[in-house]
């Protein structure tokens, strides 16, 4: 079949002075006693439809055109083509629409089809209707009138209209921010979604780090020539917790030791537990005392060695060996009885299963792609695998205001949610708070909706909620539905639609605008994310 759409565009004025003139007429009639008459309903209707077209034209400056559509369906069997014609009529019906064949007119509604733009008057009268400026737009093919960002990245398809969607999270003039929220059930196409933007935002160039808890990610960090880090058990690599790093604080910024206890102060929180305010002072001074005895200081100054050259003097930022390590803060804390218990609770991290946390760092970050793969700890230790790496990657965020990057927390509710510390939840608040002008984008993912809303009634999960311009939902239990309207503005018809979405779809809300969109991608992309299981080789994708 083919299909011609013509628009024409009506005088306002004129349309305005006939609008009032029937509202005049109709409204009088409605007044008087003609209840009786079978097309009150009727006149009723029309009143309103000409009330409502009057105040878009005068209030919201739309403009009225003339709409028309014709259909042309072809067959070469007679029967075959009235079978055709039924089942159009019958969709176009059930959705609402009125259908009128062209009997002893389908002459002119062919030459209508053709690609001459001429609209015979022979037809124009039956085919005519009413649209506005926001109604002609739907009828644009290929066109969403909400989210198609100019420098954007092909996100997928509006499921009810077929138009492309295309984001940029990176538009501040549009967006507040370039955070996104990431929710939906195990299978529901979430990590996909995911890895296709690791994949297109990877092709344009952008800083991406991520942290693994699931080892999801490993195969499409190896075919993007990604770094991954693994820490572990049976990993040769370290991480140093107490290392502080040159990228910690901004150029033109002072203050080494101090963030750096801040954050301390968050991890071992998580190890010790809750802790007070008398334990928070008295960690702190064991800490102040260890880095101390390494010759670091609150004067900046400690964490530069002098080096002579030619005569001429440069400082350069310590190495990883010459900062404390875990073992020699617990050898501190066993020098005073009242922290002898932080001490014993240090244990596995220092003479135990979790020994690897007291080396020396010997990572490399030079890489656009980094993956932390923290999967080999632990059930019970993932959250402090997961600080570790946000620590070390917000550090990174903040190395150049003007790169674009971003930072993937997969299973974010082991550090926002009832299993972690206020602390720790008001470090990853802030990132989602600040990351924006640092050119940076965070990006929350989880499955478990009730537990990122389980620590502090709801307040930390609420705030990155609130803090992220794309928000993204797959399909979701009823419960999780129930918990996540309490904190989003969610219509009843979004609710139905998010429990019967399909593999791969997804209610988005990108800015003001709720969408719901079929994340699309190419055989190429999926072979790349999912694995080549015909066993094809591809060298780059780049």
């Amino acid at each position: 079949m083919n299909i011609s759409i013509f628009y024409e565009k009506q005088d306002s004025y004129k349309t305005i002075k006939d609008l009032t003139y029937h509202i005049g007429n109709v409204g009088v009639e409605l007044k008087e006693n003609n209840q009786n008459r079978q097309d009150i309903d009727i006149a009723a209707f029309t009143y309103n439809d000409a009330k409502y077209i009057r105040k878009e034209i005068q209030v919201n400056n739309e403009d009225i055109y003339f709409l028309y559509i014709y259909i042309n369906v072809y067959s070469e069997d007679e029967k075959e083509l009235e079978y055709f014609l039924n089942k159009i009529e019958g969709i176009t019906q059930s959705r609402g629409m009125q259908t009128r064949r062209a009997n002893f007119r389908q002459e002119e509604l062919f030459l209508s089809s053709l690609p001459i733009m001429k609209n015979h008057e022979i037809i124009k009268e039956a085919a005519r209707r009413n649209v506005l400026t926001s109604g002609l737009l739907a009828t644009y093919p290929f066109i969403s009138s909400t989210i198609f960002d100019q420098d954007g990245i092909f996100i997928g398809t509006n499921i009810y209209n077929d138009s492309l969607v295309f984001i940029d999270r990176y538009n501040n003039k549009k967006y507040k921010n370039a955070n996104i929220c990431i929710f939906g059930t195990s299978g529901a196409g979430k990590s996909f979604y995911t890895k296709l933007l690791i994949l297109r935002y990877k092709l344009l160039g952008i800083s991406q780090y991520i942290i693994d808890p699931e080892r999801e990610y490993n195969n499409i960090c190896e075919r993007l020539k990604g770094t991954q880090i693994k820490i572990g058990p049976n990993s040769n690599t370290y991480i140093n917790i107490l290392e502080i790093r040159e990228e910690s604080i901004e150029d033109g910024e002072s203050g080494y030791l101090a963030t750096k206890i801040g954050k301390l102060i968050g991890f071992f929180n998580l190890i010790f537990g809750e802790l007070n305010e008398e334990e928070k002072a008295l960690l702190e001074e064991k800490l102040i005392k260890t880095y101390k005895n390494k010759n670091i200081t609150f004067d900046d100054k400690s964490l530069y060695n002098e080096i002579e050259e030619n005569k001429q003097i440069t400082y350069k930022f310590k190495d990883s060996n010459q900062m404390p390590i875990l073992e020699e803060l617990y050898l501190t804390l066993g020098e005073d009885k009242k922290t002898k218990k932080f001490k014993t609770k240090l244990i596995p991290f220092v003479k135990g299963s979790m020994k690897f946390f007291n080396n020396y760092s010997n990572i490399k970050l030079n890489n656009n792609l980094i993956v932390a793969d923290i999967y080999d700890l632990g059930e019970e230790n993932l959250k402090y695998g997961m600080y570790l790496f946000t620590d070390i990657f917000w550090d990174k965020i903040k190395e150049n205001r003007n790169q674009k990057k971003a930072i993937y927390l997969d299973e974010i509710w082991r550090l926002i949610g009832v299993t972690s510390n206020k602390e720790v939840a008001s470090f990853i608040y802030k990132i989602f708070k600040t990351i924006r002008k640092y050119s940076g984008s965070s990006v929350a993912i989880t499955q478990d909706i009730s537990d990122i809303f389980s620590l502090e009634n709801g307040t930390y999960g609420k705030s990155i909620l609130n803090n992220s311009s794309i928000k993204t939902f797959f399909e979701l239990e009823e419960e999780n539905i129930k918990i996540l309207s309490e904190f989003t503005n969610l219509s009843e018809k979004e609710k139905i639609e998010i429990k019967s979405l399909k593999r791969g779809e997804c209610l988005m809300f990108v800015g003001e605008d709720h969408i719901l969109t079929k994340i699309e991608s190419s055989e190429l992309e999926r072979q790349i994310i999912e694995g080549d299981r015909s066993g094809k080789t591809y060298n780059s994708c780049t």
